[in-house]
């Protein structure tokens, strides 16, 4: 399975830091944020990356590179001005080709993936066009987005509402339709749930969105706190 992480975000909120990287670069705990991805990536198997870039997207690939230290191929989708989610989804469906493939923000941190071979094996056999994991909803986000009824189909109901965590497997017909150019991804999705398009579940393991500077403090001390407490 093939994986996009989206890195094209100009990171208002956490400047000053976005003001000389692009947001996955900010460092956590002595890394690179979209580092821990990478690395988790590979260690479920995975071999094929693709990465969207717009703001100081040069440094992606600088950075980077080709992908190999990780065991990964990266190819890089250049983003002239970001196109948002959806749209740089769809900039970048030639590389990620025609069967299902996984999309993880990259300003997000997660202890590790969910399993996805269900998912994934979900939407290869058509039962649905996506496959979403819904957290918790954080202090941020209250409202949440989607709500998952007994069959797992998610739904726009405003009952136990829990938050996107910007991770999904997709099937590239999702977006065959969608315009080129700057495309949000809620509508296309909420479209979908509409249709009863979309499968997801609970996510109960550690995440955090790193969208502003405090969050990331709150990271970094998480991190260099479970550093401390492992065996030498």
């Amino acid at each position: 399975m093939k994986v996009m992480i989206l890195a094209a975000g100009r990171g208002e909120r956490l400047r000053p830091l976005t003001d000389s990287l692009p947001k996955p670069l900010v460092s956590v705990a002595g890394k690179p944020l979209i580092e821990y991805h990478l690395e988790k990536l590979a260690l479920i198997g995975v071999t094929e990356v693709v990465i969207n870039q717009a703001w100081l997207g040069h440094k992606l690939p600088e950075m980077l590179g080709d992908g190999s230290r990780w065991g990964l191929q990266i190819s890089y989708s250049e983003e002239t001005t970001a196109l948002e989610t959806a749209g740089g989804i769809k900039q970048a469906l030639p590389w990620l080709g025609d069967e299902p493939f996984l999309v993880i923000n990259g300003d997000i941190f997660i202890d590790h993936l969910p399993n996805v071979t269900l998912a994934y094996q979900r939407i290869y056999q058509g039962e649905a066009q996506a496959y979403l994991w819904l957290v918790d909803n954080p202090e941020h986000h209250p409202q949440g987005d989607f709500a998952i009824d007994a069959q797992g189909k998610l739904t726009l109901s405003d009952e136990q509402r829990l938050t996107f965590a910007g991770l999904g497997i997709y099937h590239p017909q999702l977006f065959s339709q969608l315009p080129e150019g700057k495309q949000a991804l809620g509508p296309l999705l909420k479209q979908s749930i509409g249709q009863q398009q979309i499968q997801g579940e609970h996510f109960d393991a550690y995440w955090c969105d790193v969208g502003t500077l405090e969050r990331l403090d709150k990271l970094q001390r998480r991190l260099v706190d479970i550093e401390t407490l492992l065996p030498l």
